[in-house]
């Protein structure tokens, strides 16, 4: 078929002959030519090559660079570790898979539309690139959780969100979601054939029906948002009730406890990673609505970036609002970290988290 395609392009007469070789050569560059099923290799400009090559390489090399700011932050200093800490600490190394791993591997996908390096390895690639995102908004809710129990029951907290129970949540949560996404991946691109409709070899893709992209938006997004949203809005209920009360004390005059100062403390820390969630909202549910009302655009690949690129933002948010990441990453830009006993460094001050 590809024989009498090219024979029929090549009748052409005139002037006009040559020209159509060429756009007969180009629409027939197949990504396996010697296979019938093959996929038709997609073509691009140079100029677009090096804007995909030039953007995905900066928006990588920053992601991972701030978010190994991060991590080396609160593995370093004694005084960072604590379970709030070590939730940040997984989100951290979450998105700084996304961009080692995830933002390449997409490049390449966008790039080239073939894939040569097998179906085992895309299966592989596949469960990656999807278990990785998605582990992101386990370590919210994780955190939701636990300025839940800080700001709304503090009295509780030392006993329930202990670093070993946190550990323990951390690595179930991740462990679930490897589970689910890779049964999910595996049924349906290898055993659920009913919607494979027009897949040609080459192809690195996971074609699911609508009602398993309907499951899985529930099971990955709106549940967890619920509850995430659920327990954000009774925690700045809590907030707002306790400023309320400093605020009354500390204008008739009296002493405010330290219990109070720290509770002010739990509000500003609750503050800010709402806004990480916040910010994390407002790059997925683009993306989800865009999915589910059409098969593919180039909408859809644009709010993929920025899904991926939501990796990059959340130290910013951790900068804003967080003096001893400041001062950490000032300690570690400048390599003071190599200085003895600087793990033991005191990174607060009076008023700070």
């Amino acid at each position: 078929m590809k024989e009498q395609k090219g024979e029929q392009n090549k009748l052409l007469t005139g002037g006009d002959s040559l020209m159509a070789y060429e756009t007969e050569h180009q629409e027939t560059q197949y990504c396996f030519p010697d296979i019938n099923s093959s996929c038709v290799k997609e073509q691009r400009s140079t100029h677009g090559y090096i804007i995909i090559c030039v953007f995905v390489s900066l928006l990588s090399v920053w992601t991972v660079f701030l978010n190994l700011l991060v991590i080396i932050s609160i593995s370093h200093f004694k005084k960072l570790h604590t379970s709030t800490n070590m939730i940040i600490l997984s989100l951290a190394v979450n998105d700084l898979l996304i961009g080692l791993i995830v933002m390449p591997v997409e490049a390449v996908r966008l790039i080239d539309k073939c894939w040569y390096f097998g179906e085992t390895v895309c299966g592989f690639i596949l469960i990656l690139i999807w278990v990785i995102p998605s582990a992101s908004l386990s370590n919210l809710v994780l955190i939701a959780v636990d300025r839940y129990v800080a700001v709304c029951h503090p009295l509780l907290y030392p006993q329930k969100i202990t670093m070993t129970n946190t550990l323990m949540s951390i690595g179930l949560s991740w462990l679930c979601y490897s589970a689910y996404i890779s049964a999910l991946i595996i049924y349906n691109r290898y055993f659920d054939n009913s919607h494979r409709t027009d897949v040609c070899y080459g192809q690195c893709l996971i074609m699911m029906s609508f009602s398993w992209i309907v499951t899985d938006l529930f099971m990955c997004f709106i549940f967890p948002c619920l509850i995430m949203i659920t327990l954000y809005l009774r925690i700045f209920y809590v907030v707002h009730q306790q400023v309320k009360i400093i605020n009354s004390l500390m204008k008739r005059g009296k002493c405010v406890t330290e219990g109070s100062v720290k509770r002010k403390s739990e509000s500003k820390a609750a503050l800010t990673l709402g806004i990480i969630v916040l910010v994390y909202l407002l790059c997925w549910i683009p993306y989800y609505i865009c999915t589910l009302t059409v098969n593919y655009s180039t909408a859809v690949s644009i709010l993929t970036w920025i899904v991926y690129a939501n990796s990059g933002m959340n130290p910013l948010v951790y900068a804003l609002f967080y003096p001893w990441f400041k001062k950490t990453t000032k300690l570690i830009l400048t390599l003071k970290i190599f200085q003895l006993a600087s793990s033991l460094i005191n990174i607060f001050t009076e008023h700070e988290l």
